[in-house]
């Protein structure tokens, strides 16, 4: 087995005390070889964290220990070597932009479908009840170009905040279809399939786990490329090994 563990996690919770989450998190950090980046929001967690097994467990311990973050989902892969430079713990705005402060995934998220499913939907090219289903990449125009999707649509969002703006745009394309939002991880298409909801339609899914959660449970069907990670990795193969560079 390689030799450094990588998770991936989020959660949307209320987090009026960050500011002291932090501060713990900054103590225990500093004597452990682990590093990646936490950002920490009234609205939640965003996390990425690479070291030796035990390292990485005993901040997961850390932030376990409080009930608000207690199992935490999260998306594991291995590599030969550290793909980050530091340990960054950060207090935002949001722990992922939307500038849409209406928009809160803690007080209610859109309805998920997993990757089995979302499999046999694309194997099909239709839902359950004989819709079709799109698939609508809710990532930045550059990652997208790593790895995408087959037929997805893509709006060249040079950034999510962008997303809201797109959809009054675009919008009227994805009418009489299901639609299912997705991005590498899952948190962007958490905001984003609240948001399309909130804009009047009624058949949204958001993929749950993201991409790396489908690669895990589905491998590279129907998708085409690698997943761009924002880390030295630089993307993963559907089998979550790093991308030959």
């Amino acid at each position: 087995m390689k030799p450094i563990f990588n998770i991936s996690a989020y959660r949307f919770v209320p987090l009026p005390d960050a500011a002291d989450i932090r501060e713990n998190l900054l103590a225990a950090t500093a004597r452990l070889p682990v590093k990646g980046t936490i950002l920490l929001a009234e609205e939640g967690i965003n996390l990425v964290l690479a070291g030796v097994p035990a390292a990485v467990h005993e901040v997961l311990a850390l932030l376990q220990a409080d009930p608000r973050l207690a199992g935490l989902e999260l998306k594991e892969s291995w590599s030969e070597t550290q793909p980050f430079g530091r340990m960054r713990i950060r207090l935002k705005r949001e722990i992922i932009r939307m500038n849409q402060p209406a928009i809160r995934p803690a007080a209610g998220r859109a309805p998920a479908i997993d990757a089995p499913t979302l499999k046999r939907w694309l194997d099909r090219g239709h839902d359950d009840d004989g819709v079709p289903v799109v698939m609508l990449d809710t990532r930045n125009a550059f990652e997208v170009d790593h790895g995408a999707f087959e037929a997805c649509i893509d709006w060249r969002l040079g950034k999510f905040s962008d997303f809201p703006s797109a959809v009054d745009e675009h919008g009227a394309e994805l009418r009489g279809k299901t639609v299912v939002s997705y991005c590498t991880g899952g948190i962007r298409c958490e905001k984003a399939a609240i948001h399309l909801r909130n804009a009047g339609f009624d058949r949204v899914f958001q993929l749950d786990g993201g991409i790396l959660r489908y690669f895990e449970l589905a491998g590279a069907s129907h998708y085409r490329g690698t997943c761009f990670v924002f880390d030295e990795r630089e993307a993963l193969t559907p089998d979550l090994s790093p991308a030959p560079q």
